[in-house]
């Protein structure tokens, strides 16, 4: 029986190359035969975190009523989390961070799983997205028992397809056939 992967794309750009990768991961996934769902922030309402620990007292309910509970829903039910996002200013997206912040009420639930990352950027150099994978890395080490399992660099692509023809294209469909 396949997995159930669940991919999380924080590109505002529909068809932005973090997204286009992300594609990718999904068709290298689908041909092994596991289920794939793909998540797009931009298509939904997620309000930032309240801090206001109503979650730690409603068994992990959300104060928000937006579209985050469903979400977490899937990440906690899903076998592998892809989550993807372009590099901004050699950090990640805002809509991600936001995302991660918002996972506050389910973080001790999501273990045993895969996670791979998808990182997108103008720049040519790998290294400009270190600060942006410190930071998925330090949202990992909050989880429970969870693996690191791949990360694509997509580098030199600012404008919506410069990604196309460069090897973490390739990359991407591996690592999704490979999950």
């Amino acid at each position: 029986m396949g997995k159930n992967v669940l991919i999380v794309s924080a590109s505002p750009r529909k068809g932005g190359n973090s997204d286009l990768l992300c594609l990718q991961f999904m068709m290298g996934a689908k041909t092994q035969g596991h289920q794939v769902e793909k998540v797009n922030l931009r298509e939904t309402k997620i309000g930032y975190c309240l801090a206001c620990e109503y979650c730690r007292q409603h068994d992990g309910i959300c104060v928000q009523q937006d579209d985050m509970g469903g979400i977490l829903e899937k990440m906690v039910a899903a076998d592998v989390i892809v989550m993807a996002t372009p590099v901004y200013f050699y950090n990640m997206s805002g809509q991600m961070k936001t995302f991660i912040d918002r996972v506050y009420p389910v973080y001790p639930n999501i273990s045993d799983k895969n996670l791979y990352f998808i990182m997108t950027a103008a720049d040519e150099r790998k290294e400009a997205m270190d600060t942006a994978l410190a930071g998925f890395r330090g949202f990992l080490s909050c989880l429970g028992e969870v693996s690191e399992k791949g990360v694509v660099f997509g580098t030199g692509a600012w404008r919506i397809g410069d990604i196309k023809g460069k090897t973490a294209m390739d990359q991407a469909y591996e690592m999704g056939k490979n999950v």
